[in-house]
């Protein structure tokens, strides 16, 4: 017979199922378009304050320069993500199994 030892504290046992695949993939789904959508929003923006500086409604060129290299720098780092993301996604492919 094997008594138990007193005076160890008791580990709780907690639930590791995790997300389900679904739940995984929508998530990712949601992350991806709001990222998207964000690069998408800035490009917008800074589009709208150059047309404006054009027609002489905004006098502050600093804000439209910002604004432009915020929506160039958001852009070339979604470019940059993207062939990452594709070359994983390559040496995925290549793995044997």
């Amino acid at each position: 017979m094997v008594n138990p030892i007193n005076g160890l504290p008791q580990i709780a046992v907690r639930d590791i199922s995790g997300p389900s695949a679904s739940e995984v993939h929508s998530k990712f789904g949601d992350s991806l378009k709001n990222a998207i959508d964000g690069v998408n929003n800035a490009q917008v923006e800074s589009n709208e304050m150059t047309k404006a500086l054009a027609r002489g409604e905004v006098d502050n060129l600093h804000n439209v320069m910002i604004t432009s290299q915020k929506a160039s720098i958001m852009m070339s780092t979604a470019t940059e993500v993207q062939s990452k993301v594709i070359e994983a996604y390559k040496e995925v492919m290549r793995m044997q199994v």
